[in-house]
């Protein structure tokens, strides 16, 4: 006879160091909304986390079928924690069509909730399946708890003022209160929020507060499939300090704010909608207050020329895109170069060529980022490697954008753009201001007359009595700026722009080596988001396999480091993990010939620790 399914009471709480969810439903299920909260509940408890938020393409996909699915996950514990998960240990599936697209995802032995109620013969279809999964062996490897959420959902909302189809839309809120029960989260936080986002709708509000206690109250009491545990995971150790959690957008459009401050500038930010980079936009739009002005403008095109416009006009344009408005940005972008203006242009990496995969996550910028434009044009090329460090390379951006006179790429990506993690507020006192300094001499004016140390240029705002200067696009004398088609001139400024751009090497910090030896057998190196699964795989390759390898992870793409050369000189081999199909490995051959191997990855998905442990296993007995 079968052993009885086990009860809360004959189930004590597991203490776990870390944990892996992932939701997934349809796009109209909430999904990103309820990852959103068991984030915010997760952050409240004391946890470090990130998360990956995943999106359909496409804007409107018919209901319940594989190309709709949209998924929320989030890696939460009582460590440090700097990937979203290898593996989900827990997967919720709203339909047939979430547990068709994610099942082979979840870790052999993992919990796997579906609602029941979705499971009819018309969403099987449209998911693809034959058969019905919960019928059959198919889900033999995992833990199952098959509860009807529609029907219990309808139950939790019946004394509620709302239709069928309004309490049906609380059902993402059930299923997050028996996700709270069973990682021991607390609702009061989620329960204010929906007070206060419902506030002129108290009816919804009341019946998205009553799934959300039922789907806890539920847990409380039902019973559990064998081998189905409750848990318990410890808040995580944090350096003292006022703690919020933070996306990649948010903390890169506070970062320009705060730079902007710092250089007691005006940020003007113009931009033209795409994803992922529109959310930029969204959040500057909110900062009126802090001398912010923000446009939208009729094309990629015009929002670079606008933004160009503005830093002439002696304030700090900016502008974003994702590579295909990036591409129709490079004639801009030489424009910036050629006429010495600060500009900065933030670039939210998305998966593919041409409209590619607009919602998926790559890093294949990189080469349209360092060499994209006609002509010799160089610029400064910087990459954020989290979310919470999108604030502090935005402020390095306006702060090189401004000194040196010159266009800066800020490059992100889908994954940092939408992940959260926990992010601890600077004390803003303590960063150091770099003002601009306008010129307003009229002695010996030259428009393109030189720092000495940085090579840049004097900027001048429009209307300064005296210093009327021409500007545009075609090339100028050395000194005087006006148009000139010397030959030995044009070779004189163009040595003049890669020398500007080559000083800033001198300007920014010596490469470090983030984790091992300073010279050994192999070397791991990266750039942007890749930097949580090879700091993992890096740590985990040393500690569990007794393996010598060491990482190196770049801000600076553009000019490297002064010192890097040297430093990937001392490893015997080079390694380099990217989603793209080798461009930084390009890079580093070419300019220090050095032995760097591509490790490439183009699925429109983060790397996982796994993958990156398989490559420093290949190449240390290579």
């Amino acid at each position: 006879m079968a052993e009885a399914a086990l009860t809360l009471e004959d189930v004590p709480r597991e203490e776990l160091e870390s944990a892996v969810i992932r939701f997934a439903g349809d796009s109209g299920d909430g999904m990103q909304l309820t990852g959103g909260r068991f984030t915010e509940t997760t952050a409240l408890a004391g946890n470090d986390l990130t998360t990956f938020p995943d999106f359909p393409a496409e804007i409107r996909a018919p209901i319940g079928t594989t190309y709709g699915v949209s998924a929320f996950q989030i890696n939460f514990g009582s460590r440090n924690v700097m990937t979203s998960g290898d593996v989900p240990d827990v997967l919720v599936c709203m339909n047939p069509a979430a547990l068709k697209v994610n099942i082979g995802d979840l870790r052999e032995g993992g919990l796997v909730i579906v609602d029941t109620g979705t499971f009819n013969d018309k969403n099987l279809q449209k998911a693809g399946y034959d058969a019905n999964p919960l019928d059959d062996d198919s889900l033999s490897r995992y833990r199952v708890m098959a509860i009807d959420i529609s029907k219990l959902t309808l139950e939790a909302v019946k004394e509620c003022d709302v239709s069928k189809k309004e309490g049906l839309r609380a059902k993402n809120l059930w299923t997050l209160g028996l996700i709270y029960w069973l990682y021991d989260r607390d609702i009061v936080a989620t329960v204010n929020w929906l007070d206060t986002k419902f506030k002129k709708l108290p009816n919804i509000a009341a019946a998205n507060i009553a799934c959300l206690k039922a789907g806890h109250a539920f847990g409380e009491t039902a019973e559990l499939p064998d081998g189905a545990l409750v848990y318990e995971i410890k808040p995580a150790t944090f350096q003292p300090g006022l703690y919020r959690t933070v996306t990649g957008t948010e903390a890169l459009a506070w970062g320009l704010v705060a730079g902007a401050k710092l250089a007691d500038l005006r940020l003007v930010f113009s931009s033209y909608p795409i994803t992922p980079a529109s959310s930029v936009l969204h959040v500057l739009a909110r900062l009126k207050a802090y001398d912010v002005v923000t446009f939208q403008a009729e094309d990629e095109i015009a929002a670079a020329g606008a933004a160009i416009g503005a830093s002439y006009a002696g304030a700090l344009g900016v502008t974003s895109s994702s590579g295909p408005g990036v591409a129709l940005k490079t004639e801009a972008l030489g424009l910036a170069i050629t006429a010495e203006l600060p500009l900065i242009l933030v670039n939210s990496q998305r998966a593919g060529p041409s409209t590619g995969m607009p919602t998926k996550t790559e890093q294949s910028d990189l080469y349209l980022a360092v060499y994209g434009r006609n002509a010799d044009a160089p610029l400064v090329v910087l990459a954020a490697r989290s979310s919470a460090d999108a604030f502090d390379v935005a402020i390095e951006a306006v702060r090189l954008a401004t000194r040196y006179m010159t266009p800066v790429v800020v490059l992100t990506d889908t994954f940092i753009a939408n992940a959260a993690e926990p992010w601890r507020l600077p004390d803003v006192g303590a960063l150091e201001p770099f003002p601009v300094e306008f010129r307003t001499e009229t002695d010996g004016f030259q428009p393109y007359e030189r720092d000495p140390e940085t090579l840049a240029r004097p900027w001048v705002r429009p209307g300064t009595p005296g210093l009327e200067h021409r500007i545009g696009g075609l090339e100028k004398d050395y000194a005087t700026g006006n148009v000139s088609y010397d030959p030995e001139n044009h070779q004189r400024m163009t040595d003049v722009r890669h020398e500007k751009i080559a000083r800033i090497a001198n300007d920014i910090p010596e490469q470090a080596v983030d984790q091992g030896p300073e010279s050994g057998p192999l070397a791991v190196v990266g750039w942007g988001s890749t930097y949580g699964p090879i700091s993992r795989a890096v740590e985990r390759s040393r500690k569990e396999r007794g393996i010598s390898v060491s990482h190196i992870h770049l801000r600076h793409l553009s000019p490297l480091p002064r010192n890097l050369g040297a430093l990937l000189a001392g490893f015997d081999r080079v390694l380099v993990p990217e989603m793209n199909m080798g461009q930084l490995t390009t890079v580093l051959r070419s300019r220090y010939l050095v032995p760097a191997e591509s490790l490439p990855k183009v699925t429109g998905k983060p790397f996982k620790i796994v993958e990156i442990m398989d490559g420093i296993r290949a190449h240390s007995e290579a």
